[in-house]
């Protein structure tokens, strides 16, 4: 994948490889063929559920770690710590994440769907679980801060554990309760919150780590970054392709025999992921962040946890469910609108007024 030099002195055309150039047709691709498999192999689906890692089929869960890996070992480690104090990012972070996400996700859910509660309360478990993993692969594909990505991650799992089960009750009990509407119970336990965690997050990380500290000492940071960092760099978009091929293949049927419920789910999804990403950005520019650090934010904001989304409304609800449903239409619907978003950032870089300069990058 590109560098961040690169980005600043190439047209938008040529800035990605080719791999990285023809991904939305790779993905969409992955979608079709994914659904087409779950379709057509008959038992295709029960034999990925066969063996489960925190609720999530075992292969989907390999081809997680293997996408994620090779973004967290570009990471530099020792720049941590110019993150972590800056407070503006921070605060705006979990302000949008933990306030506005659930909130927005909570009344679109309300407006678009009043009349099937099981969509309704699968979307609101959506906009409960925030992203932990394919949003390091949107923002290091937007030229994004890999530093600031990989604390906002950290920092989005921390409250993960600490506050989803305690939203989910007040977005699906309390709010609603107050308001006059019906309500739904979300049994789920913080310790199935923190599994998730470490198992999506905590391992990728760790050999991200290991790998950066291991490298940089065996052959110095040049060499590291020359020539290791392009040999594994491909394998976080492979990991991508395929996690996407299983997951659709996992859900094909659910998807494709019931395409008027998947388009109703997809209209608030559709907003939700334009307005976070959007309120992101324009929070980001109005702080007079760098473009990267911007980019990061509005990322952070619009991903969302999909395998812990679905886990759980398995884990409450049933895999037929329509809550597991809703969660599987998340994927479908943020998948295509962050890598269209991708472009996006990179053509808005172009005549961004603040970008790091090479000092700040290196």
């Amino acid at each position: 994948m590109p560098t961040a030099a690169d980005h600043a002195q190439t047209p938008v055309a040529a800035k990605l490889s080719t791999l990285d150039r023809f991904l939305p047709v790779w993905i969409l691709a992955a979608m079709v063929a994914g659904l087409l498999l779950g379709r057509m192999v008959p038992g295709l689906s029960g034999a990925l559920s066969a063996v489960e890692i925190d609720g999530v089929s075992l292969p989907i869960a390999i081809g997680l770690l293997v996408m994620m890996y090779p973004v967290l070992a570009k990471v530099r480690y020792d720049r941590l710590d110019t993150v972590t104090h800056d407070r503006p990012l921070l605060i705006s972070s979990l302000v949008l994440n933990w306030i506005v996400g659930p909130a927005l996700m909570f009344a679109l859910a309300w407006i678009f769907l009043p009349d099937l509660p099981e969509y309704r309360t699968g979307l609101i478990i959506v906009g409960l679980a925030r992203c932990i993993a394919m949003v390091i692969i949107w923002n290091d594909l937007a030229c994004g801060d890999r530093e600031a990505a990989a604390v906002l991650v950290a920092l989005n799992s921390v409250f993960q554990v600490i506050a989803f089960a305690a939203l989910g009750w007040f977005y699906l009990e309390v709010l609603p309760g107050w308001l006059g509407l019906p309500t739904a119970d979300l049994d789920v336990s913080a310790w199935q919150i923190a599994k998730s965690v470490l198992v999506f997050l905590g391992i990728p990380l760790l050999a991200g780590y290991l790998s950066r500290r291991i490298g940089e000492k065996r052959w110095g940071r040049a060499a590291y970054e020359r020539s290791f960092l392009p040999r594994v760099g491909p394998w976080a978009l492979y990991g991508l392709l395929f996690t996407i091929v299983l997951l659709f293949a996992l859900q094909g049927e659910q998807i494709t025999s019931r395409p008027l419920d998947v388009a109703r789910i997809a209209v608030p999804l559709l907003i939700y992921f334009a307005l976070q990403w959007g309120v992101g950005y324009l929070v980001g520019k109005a702080l007079k962040m760098s473009y990267e650090r911007t980019t990061t934010l509005a990322f952070t904001a619009a991903g969302n946890n999909f395998e812990l989304a679905i886990a759980v409304a398995i884990a409450t609800f049933g895999v037929t469910s329509g809550q597991a449903l809703a969660g599987v239409v998340g994927p479908l619907i943020e998948v295509p609108v962050l890598v269209g978003l991708v472009y996006v950032s990179l053509a808005l870089r172009k005549n961004y007024p603040h970008q790091l300069t090479e000092e700040e990058r290196s």
